[in-house]
């Protein structure tokens, strides 16, 4: 396998502007020369940890790739940029990590048409924000060709920006104020769902008191309403932040946390499917 840390800055220059460091890991399986696999395409999960938009988890990080190695994905971690930087340079990181796995799917060994993008919590409003609106004008300014995602996996995600229902200090963070009116649809990524969004897979918890689980109901019966196929699990208990429900993100495994380990069994099914693997 292929490690590697990447400073996006040494490639796209203006994100390192006002002291910005995003860095992306890139995790490539070796493709067996003796098998005749040297040119094997692989499909690619991009991962967004959460982290309120304040900081990325580092349990929702390499332990998550870890797990989509063995399933023969190409996985990317992206540490975004988090306060005091604010929209859109999340949304333009992710974009920067698009253009470079289209950039080098050849070295890399990607398959472009086969890209998903996995955010935790805030990751996931960035997840599921580029999912929605990776053509929108703040990123065309900069990256007039960006690329779209082929699907996403939302794991406990920030969704709306009513601050009814959300994660309000995500927003604060993300917007560096409470969002106002005119703003709540654009930020809101439910409201952005359309007939072209690409599938998703979402998991939540019914307790989950830091980002309540209407947010992830929100976004899948939008994708309901515009016929894009969505598949959604929500566990009864286990509250928030649970990452991969193993002892390697959770100090105290209780058979309740255990239980929802099996999000990880039931996306894999899916990618199959989705993606015809």
């Amino acid at each position: 396998m292929r490690h590697e840390r990447l400073e996006l800055k040494n490639y796209f220059e203006f994100l390192g502007k006002n002291a910005a460091n995003p860095t992306l890991d890139i995790y490539l399986p070796y493709n067996m020369v003796e098998m005749n696999r040297q040119n094997q395409k692989r499909p690619c999960m991009l991962i967004c940890p959460g982290g309120g938009y304040g900081g990325c988890s580092e349990r929702e990080w390499e332990p998550v790739a870890l797990h989509f190695l063995p399933e023969g994905f190409n996985c990317f971690v992206l540490k975004y940029s988090c306060a005091p930087h604010r929209f859109p340079t999340q949304l333009r990181e992710v974009a920067a990590v698009m253009e470079l796995i289209y950039k080098y799917a050849d070295e890399w060994n990607c398959d472009t048409s086969k890209i998903a993008i996995m955010g935790f919590s805030a990751g996931g409003h960035l997840a599921a924000h580029y999912s929605t609106m990776f053509d929108c004008k703040e990123v065309r300014e900069i990256f007039p060709d960006s690329k779209a995602v082929n699907a996403s996996v939302l794991c406990y995600p920030v969704i709306t920006s009513d601050f009814s229902c959300t994660h309000q200090g995500s927003f604060l963070n993300l917007l560096g104020h409470a969002p106002e009116n005119k703003e709540e649809d654009y930020f809101s990524c439910n409201k952005q769902v359309d007939g072209n969004t690409p599938p998703a897979f979402l998991w939540h918890t019914a307790e989950d008191g830091a980002v309540p689980v209407v947010n992830s109901l929100l976004y899948a019966n939008a994708l309901v309403e515009h016929n894009v196929p969505v598949e959604l699990h929500i566990y009864p208990y286990g509250g928030h932040g649970l990452s991969t429900c193993d002892k390697h993100t959770v100090d105290d495994v209780t058979p309740v946390i255990d239980y929802n380990s099996v999000w990880l069994d039931s996306l894999k099914r899916w990618l199959k499917l989705t993606f015809e693997l």
